[in-house]
């Protein structure tokens, strides 16, 4: 099956399409500055060289125009007609407790991810702008969503409450969520092939290390604890969001300045994290550029981050009985951060957790072993593949429906 798979953020739209059967990427792009004065314009075809170029797009379906038109016309046009693509599958941030699985895009499943745009602001509205344009331009085809918060769905009341009062939750629904789900979807079972163990069999906790970051503890391929919350904000300490703090510092930052709950969360969320203790950038690069030369806040905003993924993982074993197959590694920095990895890693020998030094070096963005052999719980590297498993949701659901 051909599936085009979006990803639309609020001023940008991601895309890929692929075809399921040699999970080959057919095509690829990414359009940024949605609504500004010009938008930004990057794209791959096939075996095509790069294109790139600027120009004015108001909203979600002028770029979605530009994408469709872009496999149909022109030198570089991998179609001939739009009827060569199966389905659409999209992205959602957030499902609620309403969705623990894929969803045929109906009039009810837009309701819902309306009203649950008050739980992930930034994300839901353009996820549905993405929906209702291909709905313009496509009508024809069948399109899927995919939820980021599906797969922590299996998370008992013991791991998803908080010990707020009670009523918050039956009248608001205020529970941890989890995000990256899709991710972990993908990763779990590609960790277990690797292990060569059944996944019904097999404890994990998966560290998904990006600008945005989370963890989470697997038993059989269940969700049982996660990281993130209510909202993508809680966890870790990311990019530019501050993670897990004490609540109480909202309202006392909003005396202090003057500020509005608005405000303060626009801080947590976009001026905190490796950003906001660095004051060089949310790009851990940069900061660990900065922390080589000697800048001492870069050298910190590193070592927070290291302590918090330390302290989560810590939290997993405990939640998994101790009992855990291996830590995996993924996402950008999971990938790529060889630093990263061995500094969280390290001293965990008396946890049966060994990381080998050299081969954790070599190792970058592919599927591979870096703890040692006297390690009893494994240290794995799996490349995450979101769009691709996006892909294989939205070919499972359609094909169980017809």
């Amino acid at each position: 099956m051909k599936v085009l798979v979006l990803n639309a953020g609020s001023s940008s739209l991601k895309y890929q399409f692929l075809n399921t059967e040699d999970k080959s990427v057919l095509a690829k792009g990414v359009i940024e500055k949605i609504g500004l004065e010009s938008s930004m314009i990057g794209y791959t075809n096939g075996d095509h060289n790069k294109v790139s170029f600027e120009k004015p797009l108001k909203n979600h379906e002028e770029a979605l125009k530009v994408v469709f038109d872009s496999l149909i016309k022109g030198d570089q046009a991998i179609l001939k007609s739009l009827d060569e693509i199966n389905a659409v599958g999209h992205r959602a941030v957030h499902g609620g407790d309403l969705y623990s699985d894929a969803a045929l895009v109906t009039d009810k499943v837009l309701q819902d991810l309306d009203k649950l745009c008050e739980l992930a602001p930034l994300h839901n509205p353009a996820n549905i702008m993405g929906i209702r344009a291909c709905q313009k331009i496509v009508p024809q085809t069948p399109q899927v969503v995919v939820f980021d918060t599906a797969f922590h769905q299996t998370m008992k009341p013991v791991a998803y409450m908080y010990p707020i009062p009670y009523k918050y939750y039956e009248n608001y629904k205020i529970r941890r969520y989890g995000f990256h789900g899709t991710s972990y979807a993908y990763v779990t079972p590609k960790a277990c092939e690797f292990l060569g163990k059944k996944v019904e069999d097999t404890n994990l906790v998966i560290c998904h290390i990006g600008n945005g970051a989370s963890i989470a503890a697997v038993r059989g391929g269940k969700c049982v604890d996660t990281s993130m919350g209510f909202t993508p904000l809680e966890g870790l300490m990311m990019g530019t969001r501050c993670g897990r703090i004490d609540s109480a510092i909202i309202p006392y930052v909003m005396h202090k300045e003057n500020l509005s709950s608005d405000e303060v969360l626009r801080i947590l969320n976009e001026e905190s994290g490796l950003k906001g203790i660095s004051g060089v950038s949310s790009d851990m690069r940069d900061v660990e550029k900065a922390a080589a030369e000697g800048n001492e806040r870069a050298q910190l905003a590193i070592a927070m981050l290291a302590h918090t993924i330390r302290k989560t993982i810590g939290s997993c074993l405990v939640t998994l009985d101790g009992k855990v197959d291996a830590i995996v590694f993924t996402a950008g920095m999971g990938e790529f951060d060889t630093t990263l990895r061995e500094t969280v890693t390290k001293n965990l020998e008396s946890l049966g957790i060994e990381i080998d030094v050299a081969k954790n070096a070599a190792c970058r963005s592919k599927l591979e072993d870096v703890s040692t052999p006297n390690s009893r719980t494994k240290i794995l590297v799996v490349p995450t593949d979101e769009e691709l498993m996006i892909a294989r949701e939205t070919e499972q659901l359609l094909n169980s429906i017809k």
